[in-house]
């Protein structure tokens, strides 16, 4: 089986049916995307398939055939406007969920450079944050898009 993840070619052998995210995480080491819930529901495996967040964690390799990205090739030097407004605004607590959270607020700004705070709502309702840093999530989103 042939994947492109993070603009490169990959090949391996594994279950047709095996999640996205053990793929990304134990075959290639591509540990950014994270295990929360295993039901899609929280969304700390959120990556990207052609540019839309879609979650790993239910998404057998078989059914992928665009290119993936992860929170490891969102930037090559960590400075994709999101990253750089979550650093600025001290968005972590934990940091646990942060990489889904990105991940989900780069598609959203890919789609739409300058969302209403409705709209940020709405996109970002699916994912979770244990220790409830939304506030600097929604700031973090904002301040990215007022720089686009």
């Amino acid at each position: 089986m042939k994947l492109r993840i993070n603009q490169q070619e990959r090949s391996f052998e594994v279950d047709p049916q095996m999640p996205l995210m053990w793929l990304l995480r134990d075959e290639l080491g591509l540990t950014g995307t994270k295990f929360g819930c295993g039901m899609g529901l929280c969304g700390a495996c959120t990556v990207h398939i052609d540019g839309k967040a879609v979650r790993s964690c239910i998404t057998p390799v078989s059914s992928v055939t665009g290119e993936v990205t992860t929170i490891e090739g969102l930037s090559a030097d960590g400075n994709h406007p999101l990253q750089v407004s979550w650093r600025e605004l001290n968005v972590p607590q934990c940091g646990y969920c942060q990489p889904g959270q990105i991940m989900n607020a780069a598609a959203l700004l890919a789609a739409n450079a300058k969302p209403s705070d409705q709209e940020i709502v709405e996109a970002m309702s699916g994912n979770i944050c244990r220790c409830g840093c939304y506030q600097r999530i929604f700031a973090a989103i904002k301040s990215a898009a007022q720089e686009a």
